[in-house]
Order: C-alpha cells, then structure tokens, then sequence
C-alpha cells in the first residue's frame, strides 16, 4: 500500500475505535440512569432509558457494519485484524450491557406500578456503584491501551460478584420471612442480577485490551494467571 493508503487507513482504524469509546459512553449513562432510576424509584428515570436503548442497538449495527467494510475493502492481517476483531467483540458486550440497563428499568417499573412509594428494602446502592466503577475503568483502560488498569477490572470483578451474593442471601432471608414480599423480591433480585452481569461484561471488555496489547487471549484462564500476565501483584 502506498502512504497515502496506509494513513487513510489507520485514520479509519482510529475513527472506529473512537466511535466504540463513545458508544460504550452512552451506554454507561444509561446504566447510571437505571440505577438512579432504581435508588430514588423514580419512573419517569427508568422510561428513559427503556426509550433509548433503541440508539444502543443502532449503533452496534453501525459498528458491526463498519468492521464488515474495512475488513472486505483492507483486508487487515496480523494486529489490525486483531484490532477489527476486539472492536467487534467490544459492540457486542457494550449492546449487552445496554440490555441489561434495559432490565434494570423494567424491573423497577414494574415494581413502581405495585408499589408507586416503594424503593428497594435491599440496599443495591453499593452494588451498583461497583458496577458503574467497573464499567467506567474498564473503558478509560481501553482508550489509553492501559493493561494495568485492565487488570485491576479482572481482579475487582471478584468484589463485585461477592457483593451481589451478600444481596442475594438478604433477598432469600426476606422472602423466607415474609412470603407476602416475594414478587418485589424477585423484581429486586432480577436488578441485582442485571448490575453484576454489567461489571461481567466490563471485564471482558478488559481482558479484551490485555488481548489487543499483549497479543494474548486471556479468556477463561483464570484471574491469577491475567494478573501475572500482565505484572500485576494479585495482593495490590
């Protein structure tokens, strides 16, 4: 390829990147909003991002359709296929993670229209919190191809799994308590779910930058081998 070729085409490979760090923007403020939605039972929070998620399924088309052309008119080898590869698999996470914002709302909604002063009685905010932090991180490692902040999202994923268990032993504790809480704890248990599948797709998303700048696919290896792949003390 010419010069001029190759700086088009790293330009293209440099918009796409760009254009999955605002998609996975967007899709961060609509778990944010779930989860203010969720807090402060608030509906008209929630009809929002049920209302938007539209734009997240439109936009991984868009990206899928951008990888599908610079892949049949480049034909990329080596690490800029790579490249096109983890873009791809990045969409697909970052779509469900939009799902699960969806969710998160419809849970709430429902909850709403049984109980309209209701907040949850299980204090999700924590877990949701960690969510968020997960996701965020996650994101900020890819934009800089930062693999130790990638690994910190690997080795946090654990805190965050942990904590959704706490809700769940509480949620189960309740509902042996009192039979009559039983669908409102399972709307809340089906929001818990959804914000620990949030920070499990964060970290792929992760392991995905390990992947990119190590050349490695860390996938299913286990949390203390990532960590001494990239140098990370498992103890910090």
């Amino acid at each position: 390829m010419s010069d001029h070729t190759v700086r088009q085409y790293d330009v293209e490979l440099d918009g796409m990147r760009t254009r999955v760090l605002q998609m996975g923007g967007y899709v961060e403020q609509q778990v944010v909003l779930a989860l203010e939605g969720l807090l402060e039972g608030d509906l008209a929070t929630v009809e929002r991002v049920i209302e938007n998620d539209h734009r997240v399924n439109e936009l991984e088309v868009e990206l899928d359709e951008a990888c599908a052309q610079i892949i049949a008119r480049r034909q990329p080898t080596a690490k800029d296929l790579r490249s096109i590869m983890i873009v791809s698999k990045t969409v697909t996470d970052l779509e469900r993670i939009g799902d699960e914002a969806k969710k998160i709302a419809k849970a709430v909604r429902r909850l709403l229209q049984n109980e309209p002063a209701g907040k949850p009685r299980v204090q999700l905010k924590h877990l949701g919190g960690l969510a968020v932090a997960q996701l965020r991180k996650s994101l900020d490692a890819m934009a800089r191809l930062d693999i130790d902040a990638a690994a910190e999202v690997v080795k946090e994923d654990r805190e965050l799994d942990a904590e959704f268990k706490s809700v769940m032993r509480q949620l189960i504790t309740y509902m042996m308590e009192d039979p009559r809480i039983l669908s409102r704890s399972i709307e809340i248990l089906f929001a818990a779910k959804a914000l620990e599948r949030i920070g499990d797709h964060a970290k792929n998303v992760a392991e995905y930058t390990i992947y990119l700048v190590r050349g490695r696919d860390v996938r299913h290896i286990g949390v203390s081998e990532i960590l001494k792949e990239v140098g990370y003390p498992e103890d910090n």
